[in-house]
Order: C-alpha cells, then sequence, then structure tokens
C-alpha cells in the first residue's frame, strides 16, 4: 500500500516537473517571437550592416531612377531633332528659291525701282513692294536660323544626357559594390537565387505623395507616405495577412517609418512557415520585387535571403536563428 503511495507520488511529481519544463521551454523558445523581440532589431544583421545596405540601396535606386529619367529625355531630344530635320529641308528650299530669283532677276533695290518706276505713285507701289518683299525674306531667314538653333541645342541635351546616362551607371555599379562588399563583411551575401514565379507585376497605381510621414495603420506610430503606400498597394494586391510597420529600436527602417514585417501566417508571427504560409511569402516577395521601381523599393528579406536592387537575391542570415530573426515566418520590405 504505502509502495503504491510512494510510486504515486513519484509519478506525479515526474509529471509536475515535465508539465514545468514544458512549461519554461514553451517559454523560452521564440517560434512565435515577433521581429525586434529577440534582441537584432528585427532586420537580421547589425547596426553597421543595415545602414550599409541601406545607403548603398538608396544610392542605387536614387541612380536609377536617374537613368530612367535620363533615358526618357534623350528620347524627347531624339523625337524633336527628327522633327526638326524634316522643317528644315522646307525652310532651306525656301531661303533657296530667294536666293535664285536673286540671282536671276537681280535684287530689287530703292534705286532700281526709282528708274523703273514711270511716275511717282509707281515709285511708291514698288517701294511698298520692296519693304513687303524685304520682310517676307527676313522672316524666312530668321525662322530658318531658329529651327538650326533648336536643332543646336537638342543635339547638345542628347550629348549632356548620355554622359549623365554614363556617371549613373557608374554610380550603380560603386553602390552595387558597396552592398556586396558589406555583405561580405559580415560573412554574408553569396548568390542564392530565388524562384521569382508568383506575385506579379502590377500598374494600378504611381506613388505621387509627398516626403512627410502618416499614421501607420498597424500600430501607433508613424510611417512615410511612401511605406502606406506600398502597404496599401500590397493590400490591393491581396497580401492582406498580419503586418506590423513602425517600431522603436537602435537601427533599421522601421524607427524611420520606412519598413514593414508583412506575417506568413494569417494572424501573426508563427513559427517557420511551410505549406500555404510559406507559399504566400514567397508571392509576397516577388510582388515586391517586381514592383521595385514602382515602390521604391530599397531591399526585401525572407527565409535567411536578402533581395537587393542592385544584386538580386543573396544569403542572408545574421540573426539570432529564432523564424523571427532570420525572417523564416514574414516579409521584411524597406522603401527609399
Amino acid at each position: 500500500m504505502r509502495q503504491k503511495t510512494v510510486r504515486r507520488r513519484s509519478a506525479a511529481f515526474l509529471a509536475l516537473l515535465m508539465a514545468v519544463a514544458g512549461l519554461a521551454f514553451a517559454v523560452a523558445t521564440p517560434a512565435s517571437a515577433a521581429p525586434g523581440d529577440t534582441g537584432d532589431d528585427g532586420e537580421g544583421g547589425s547596426k553597421t550592416l543595415i545602414q550599409q545596405l541601406e545607403a548603398a540601396s538608396k544610392g542605387y535606386v536614387d541612380a536609377q531612377e536617374a537613368l530612367a529619367k535620363s533615358k526618357t529625355r534623350q528620347t524627347q531630344l531624339t523625337a524633336k531633332v527628327k522633327e526638326l530635320d524634316t522643317q528644315l529641308g522646307p525652310k532651306q528650299a525656301a531661303i533657296d528659291e530667294i536666293a535664285a530669283q536673286a540671282y536671276r532677276t537681280g535684287r530689287l533695290g530703292p534705286m532700281s525701282a526709282l528708274l523703273t518706276a514711270d511716275s511717282a505713285s509707281g515709285f511708291l507701289d514698288r517701294a511698298v513692294t520692296l519693304e513687303t518683299v524685304a520682310v517676307k525674306q527676313q522672316a524666312v531667314i530668321k525662322d530658318l536660323k531658329q529651327t538650326r538653333d533648336q536643332q543646336e541645342q537638342a543635339k547638345l541635351g542628347i550629348d549632356a544626357t548620355i554622359r549623365d546616362q554614363a556617371k549613373q551607371v557608374s554610380v550603380m555599379a560603386k553602390r552595387k559594390a558597396q552592398a556586396e562588399g558589406a555583405l561580405k563583411a559580415a560573412n554574408a551575401g553569396q548568390d542564392d537565387p530565388q524562384s521569382t514565379d508568383g506575385g506579379s507585376s502590377d500598374t494600378s497605381g504611381t506613388f505621387s505623395g509627398g516626403s512627410g510621414t502618416v499614421d501607420d495603420p498597424t500600430s501607433g506610430g508613424r510611417i512615410t507616405q511612401r511605406m502606406l503606400f506600398a502597404y496599401n498597394q500590397a493590400r490591393a494586391a491581396g497580401f492582406t495577412h498580419y503586418t506590423h510597420c513602425f517600431r522603436e529600436q537602435n537601427s533599421g527602417e522601421h524607427p524611420k517609418g520606412r519598413a514593414c514585417d508583412f506575417a506568413a501566417d494569417k494572424d501573426g508571427f508563427g513559427g517557420v512557415a511551410t505549406g500555404s504560409s510559406k507559399t504566400y511569402g514567397v508571392n509576397l516577395a516577388n510582388y515586391f520585387i517586381n514592383n521595385s521601381s514602382r515602390l521604391g523599393v530599397l531591399y526585401v528579406i525572407w527565409f535567411r535571403r536578402i533581395w537587393l536592387p542592385s544584386s538580386g537575391w543573396k544569403s542572408y542570415s545574421g540573426g539570432n536563428g529564432d523564424p523571427s530573426s532570420d525572417h523564416t515566418n514574414h516579409v521584411h520590405l524597406s522603401v527609399k
């Protein structure tokens, strides 16, 4: 009887120990920890690395936008040159005709008008005709000169845009090297391509806001107008799972209102995404990539990878090894 009582007490004690241990394990596990709650500031890298990536990507994106504008300007100027070319032909022909006529008949001047006039009224008529012809000739010559000047300015403009494009391409190359160098120094950044299936390009909206901040719909903080635009565009595209944007931390884009974390699970940050949750994250990451120029994307982090506009997917796992630090439970988006 006593032995049975001892065994029962021992079993109960062991069960209690297991329950306490299980509770302790449940508390300690970071599986459901939100980004930023595990000590790495939520972006998976050191403060120095994040600052380097931010500066490099912003410089690259700015140069990329300047390059696109320069190419558009070059196209416009080239079209203008062609238009002026078509105008020059007839105008030059009019000048040539005036010169040829003067050569054949002699230029009508005041003395010839006086000598050939048969009366005072005839002289006045010829004088008026002389003035009219002179005004028309001057107008034709002036018009031709203006067209040639416009053509020359357009050609100079094309040369300037080509020089500007070379400058922007150089800046982009330097910024790419800066980003990849920072990743390499952090023992990360190996090429790690990922499928871009899913998350199609979207042309339904263009950012036209300013540089100020607005209320963050996911927290009590503030985010930039561009970040709110990207957030709303993603939701309009069907990516409506739990999202959190503004967050106080020591580095990165969240405290600047330029980043959001998009959970792979529907209702919050869970463990490592699998199945439909992982598919959701892949599609969302690719949505941001496919619309990077329109949204002003600096970088996307997802499943131990970081996507940079300059370099594509690179390996990236500088966090604490938990799902939030490794970004295996959410997609991180930073915008300029």
